[in-house]
């Protein structure tokens, strides 16, 4: 208890966590009986301040007894760990203290704004993990992202199936890179994008994607050679700091900065763990990047 999560999942990646003498993965199933071997783990004790999340309730797109999607901003971590004293699982659960059990389904990243999945029984979160692991054209969750790019998109680049590997830096930062299909700690991962709008120097994309890797479309839009705009990890460096110090629209009297990493989660499709009935869940695009896209459209642009 207390181990942040991806203390863990770092642990699990290097082979210390071990399941009847083999290797485990984050996602092994156990069952009763298994044998399970993990390392001695030392934390640092936590301060009262660190401790306690603030209170803080995030915008409800939908909630019923057995779920609940939340419009999450750009900025906050979903979950507490590395160097993060607390995310919106934490500041969730204080602002609701009645509540029994809530727990995450899936993660967004700390920059990305949009649907994000909370489950409010245990049954919920099983039942909703397994339709997230799903594989196939037939998989019941389809996730929708808005992107702004650098360029002018493709139109005939529909499709991107490139494995990923994840691997973490001198500095202990998690990144992730382009690899080939011989790459044995490559996973696939498939992304199709759909041109929306071509704007001035860049294109807004609609993203979904088939496979949910860590930075998938961060890193796919990159090695395309489109880089979403904003994007501190992957991106144009120096687009990124024309971007936010002088704006979109530098010639105008009042000029359009991007204030973050253009990354949204803007629709989510899920099948209710409860009723099989097929929720169709979005968030608007927040009012930051809207004004972005408005500046760009603008004639004169």
């Amino acid at each position: 208890k207390g181990v942040p999560k991806p203390h863990a999942y770092r642990g699990l990646r290097s082979g210390e966590g071990r399941a009847n003498g083999g290797r485990a993965a984050a996602d092994t199933r156990l069952a009763a009986g298994d044998e399970v071997r993990v390392p001695p783990v030392r934390t640092a004790a936590a301060s009262p301040q660190a401790a306690e999340a603030p209170a803080r309730e995030v915008p409800v797109i939908f909630e019923d007894e057995h779920l609940l999607a939340l419009d999450k901003p750009a900025g906050v971590a979903v979950h507490g760990g590395s160097g993060v004293s607390s995310g919106v699982i934490e500041q969730l659960r204080r602002a609701r203290p009645q509540a029994r059990f809530l727990e995450l389904v899936h993660r967004l990243d700390r920059e990305t704004s949009g649907v994000l999945l909370v489950a409010k029984k245990r049954s919920a979160l099983t039942h909703l993990q397994d339709q997230f692991r799903a594989h196939g054209p037939d998989k019941a969750v389809g996730k929708t992202y808005s992107a702004l790019v650098a360029g002018d998109w493709p139109a005939s680049l529909k499709v991107i199936d490139v494995p990923l590997h994840k691997y973490l830096t001198a500095e202990g930062e998690r990144r992730v890179r382009a690899t080939s299909p011989a790459d044995e700690a490559g996973r696939r991962s498939i992304t199709l994008v759909q041109v929306q709008q071509r704007l001035p120097g860049f294109t807004l994309l609609a993203v979904a994607i088939r496979t949910g890797r860590t930075h998938q479309i961060r890193v796919h839009l990159a090695g395309a050679g489109h880089p979403i705009a904003g994007d501190d990890k992957y991106g144009d460096f120096e687009l990124n700091r024309q971007l936010a110090r002088e704006g979109v629209g530098a010639g105008r009297l009042h000029p359009v900065r991007l204030p973050r990493m253009f990354l949204h989660a803007h629709r989510l499709r899920v099948t209710h763990p409860a009723t099989g009935q097929v929720l169709e869940l979005q968030a608007p695009l927040p009012e930051a990047l809207a004004r972005v896209v408005d500046a760009l459209a603008a004639p004169g642009a």
